[in-house]
């Protein structure tokens, strides 16, 4: 097993950290964009946040994902718009989140452009869960997605065309799809996890 620090340092190491700003061009952006907060607590063996999406909503009732959302008007980059909504969602405080890095953006099948944005926050936090996003809240450990047994790709099709979708079943929870790639992204960096993601998994530019 990986000291935690070790995990963080390997994640410092191997992400970028691009900190890039969101275009003011609005008519130059192809699909909607979009912003998550992937924070992992200073534990002995690091935890990942990560939320079940409230039933009501119209997009992923349901789903497990992490805090994030569209960018707003007023948001200048991914990492304004991951840690607003992180705030709104989650009560999480802004101060408290120490950035680690940046995944490629990968695109929903509703067709957003999602950006993941990496952080080291606290353990123990008190959070308040806003219930007009999530009916609940959970930590797994992030080496729980390391497992290759948990981890599968399966083929989905959205009616035009198909390709293959990573999945991970955790007791209950079928936790796929964006979630599911970001999370095995991460495990493969920080414990060379060597999930296949690249089978028709595709990555925006």
């Amino acid at each position: 097993m990986i000291p935690h620090n070790s995990v963080f340092q390997r994640l410092q190491a191997r992400l970028p950290l691009h900190r890039r700003e969101w275009s003011s061009d609005l008519d130059a952006v192809s699909r909607p964009q979009a912003a998550v907060l992937v924070t992992l607590s200073d534990s002995p063996q690091p935890e990942v946040l990560l939320g079940r999406r409230a039933m009501h909503l119209p997009l992923h009732p349901g789903e497990v994902a992490f805090p994030g959302g569209k960018r707003e008007v007023e948001d200048a980059s991914p990492w304004a718009t991951a840690i607003r909504e992180a705030v709104e969602e989650v009560g999480l405080d802004a101060q408290q989140v120490s950035p680690l890095g940046e995944l490629p953006p990968l695109v929903t099948r509703t067709g957003f452009e999602v950006y993941p944005c990496i952080a080291r926050v606290p353990a123990g936090l008190a959070l308040v869960v806003d219930p007009g996003e999530f009916d609940s809240l959970f930590q797994l450990q992030l080496d729980t997605f390391a497992d290759p047994a948990l981890f599968r790709l399966e083929e989905m099709s959205d009616g035009e065309r198909s390709r293959m979708v990573p999945h991970y079943q955790v007791e209950q929870d079928n936790i796929w799809g964006v979630t599911a790639a970001v999370l095995a992204q991460l495990a493969n960096v920080a414990y060379d996890a060597g999930l296949d993601l690249q089978r028709d998994w595709k990555l925006t530019p």
